[in-house]
């Protein structure tokens, strides 16, 4: 199998096969992250994918999901994607989901016919980095997208029968704006309607242009608390039906997870509740001094 730099997946993808398809970001200048610095872009042959794939079929005796490997691997074009899609089926055809990661960009570049013949094919639930439904978030964090070419774009994957997760990042307009960015992201996601929301909470990476920026006292990080009442605002705004609330990465306080709108009261109470468990002191520190004490929540 061949896997090069550091390999990332959804946690919801654990149980996925992993082919690598694209090496390093296409895009890697969000100002948060380095998770590809060092790791020159790259698109893997067909034939190191056709090997991967007869590798995998060797040990594996059936397979449901397959998720490219890659930054987002969505940037490929829809024929070397839909050469990649036929060649899936013709060693694994039992599969039912070819999954990846995907930015809002890389569907800016295919027509509506072509996101239908992709989905035609079993590509679907695409994994997507919105972090925010605000502007200038966005274009703080360096997304490479205004909020109207999201909107834009995941509407047409919505036209397309294409499902796709969100990603949202809690804490990603800093510890003065976060109600207005749980209340425009809410928008946004009532709006594009995901089939699942993936939330996350802000984690500067050392080196990255954020992270000087916080050093500098250019940037306030959310407190602990602040991240948990922003989760909550986010919540108590969703309307949607039948998407699934995914809270339970690692850099949450309070892993919480469910269906909307049938568990969202639940979900509220266990925050509510969660959050009432830890010590003032510890709701009012944020991530660069480290959570003390957070014991209490494991």
């Amino acid at each position: 199998m061949t896997y090069t730099g550091p390999v990332f997946r959804p946690p919801f993808e654990a149980n996925s096969l992993l082919i690598e398809v694209t090496s390093g970001c296409s895009h890697n200048a969000c100002t948060f992250c380095t998770m590809y610095r060092g790791v020159p872009f790259r698109m893997a042959p067909m034939e190191q994918i056709e090997q991967d794939l007869r590798e995998m079929r060797r040990v594996h005796r059936s397979a449901k999901r397959i998720f490219l490997n890659g930054a987002a691997p969505f940037v490929l074009s829809a024929d070397k994607l839909k050469a990649i899609a036929k060649k899936v089926s013709e060693i694994f055809p039992e599969v039912e989901t070819i999954a990846m990661y995907a930015a809002v960009k890389n569907v800016m570049d295919k027509t509506d016919e072509e996101l239908r013949q992709l989905r035609a094919l079993g590509i679907n639930e695409l994994n997507i980095g919105i972090e925010s439904g605000m502007d200038e978030v966005l274009r703080h964090l360096n997304k490479g997208f205004t909020l109207e070419q999201a909107r834009t774009q995941l509407r047409r994957l919505n036209a397309a029968g294409i499902d796709f997760s969100a990603n949202i990042i809690l804490g990603a307009a800093g510890a003065e704006k976060w109600r207005e960015n749980a209340a425009a992201s809410a928008q946004l996601l009532n709006e594009v309607r995901p089939y699942l929301i993936f939330l996350a909470t802000l984690h500067v990476d050392a080196g990255s242009p954020l992270y000087e920026e916080l050093r500098a006292g250019a940037f306030a990080e959310n407190t602990l608390g602040q991240n948990i009442q922003e989760e909550l605002e986010l919540l108590r705004r969703l309307e949607l039906d039948g998407t699934a609330f995914f809270g339970l990465h690692t850099s949450n306080v309070i892993p919480v997870a469910g269906t909307l709108p049938e568990d969202k009261d639940r979900l509220i109470e266990m925050l509510e509740k969660g959050m009432a468990k830890i010590p003032a002191r510890i709701l009012d520190s944020r991530p660069e001094k480290g959570y003390e004490g957070m014991a209490i929540l494991s």
